[in-house]
């Protein structure tokens, strides 16, 4: 998950520089006013998303692999957990009604 979330942030940083470099070129139109590191960081956004969407997308299937795998761990603990509160109260119950009769 570190590694996906690493890889996205290094395409920003990219698409940050590439635009930045065409804003100051000219190439790409400044914002209005003082609004260009607005401009700038919105606008490499907007390119970073769907690059990162296509380019990452074999990381992004293996970091989902391992989310449900720790998701489907922990579901796997909780059920114990209760199956094993369900035991201690049955036991409990048990030992209550030979002595109650």
């Amino acid at each position: 998950m570190l590694r996906y979330t690493l890889m996205r942030f290094g395409i920003l940083v990219a698409c940050l520089l590439v635009v930045w470099g065409l804003v100051y070129t000219g190439v790409a139109p400044r914002g209005l006013g003082s609004s260009n590191g607005m401009w700038i960081i919105l606008l490499s956004l907007v390119i970073s998303a769907p690059i990162s969407f296509v380019a990452l997308r074999k990381e992004r299937d293996r970091a989902s692999v391992q989310i449900v795998e720790k998701v489907d761990r922990v579901k796997a603990n909780l059920e114990a957990n209760r199956s094993q509160e369900d035991e201690a109260v049955d036991e409990a119950a048990q030992a209550q009604a030979p002595a109650q009769s």
